[in-house]
């Protein structure tokens, strides 16, 4: 398994150096996923609300959370995919709440930065990527999403500059313009958002959302 791993391409990334320091690092994803824990226990009542994220509702876009969440720690912990991967497409909430779900995962999280995770090549689905790549697109994921799911459903959500910076600032080096648009399931179009604004909105603009949205009434 290990030698058909070497065969895939390496996705190119660069990433700030703030995502090589494991200090750092277990800190602010701890941070950032403790956020995200307080917004996925959601009402069933609030399943099928419209998110930020045009094409999902809430439910939908939970699931998408998790789904990817699980993968993310399963391909840190092992990089080189000795061991079957959890397909985020096929994620379905069983004996586990998703509170629950999103404190294991940030415990897994927490065990692969202590491994030295952001110095590995890390298979993903059809490709590697360096470590640090990952965790700046997996920082910024749970960030933007944690946001989403808080403002769909009327929750208050804030994160720290310490990690809404760098993750930014990643992902102005990885989003190409042909990763943006419905079609591509990444990224809608750039928002542009007013001059001084708070480093969590600047984010926010840059990957599609407008900091003010409000479902349609």
């Amino acid at each position: 398994m290990q030698d058909e791993q070497t065969d895939l391409p390496i996705f190119p990334t660069s990433a700030p150096a703030v995502f090589c320091d494991p200090d750092v690092m277990q800190h602010l994803f701890s941070e950032v996923l403790a956020a995200l824990a307080e917004v996925v226990e959601i009402d069933d009542d609030q399943l099928g609300l419209p998110t930020p994220c045009a094409q999902l509702s809430v439910g939908e876009l939970r699931s998408h959370v998790l789904g990817w969440l699980q993968f993310f720690a399963a391909a840190l912990l092992d990089p080189t995919a000795n061991e079957p991967r959890p397909d985020p497409a096929e994620f379905e909430l069983t004996n586990i709440t998703p509170r629950a779900l999103v404190e294991r995962a940030s415990a897994d999280f927490g065990r692969a930065i202590a491994a030295d995770a952001a110095g590995q090549l890390v298979t993903m689905s059809a490709a590697r990527m360096a470590g640090d790549g990952v965790l700046g697109m997996a920082l910024g994921e749970y960030i933007i999403h944690a946001w989403d799911l808080a403002t769909a459903t009327g929750r208050p959500f804030s994160a720290p500059d310490a990690a809404v910076v760098p993750s930014h600032e990643f992902l102005l080096g990885m989003v190409a313009p042909e990763y943006r648009g419905p079609d591509t399931g990444f990224f809608d179009q750039e928002v542009e958002v007013a001059q001084g604004s708070s480093a969590l909105d600047q984010l926010l603009g840059f990957a599609g959302r407008d900091p003010h949205w409000t479902p349609a009434t």
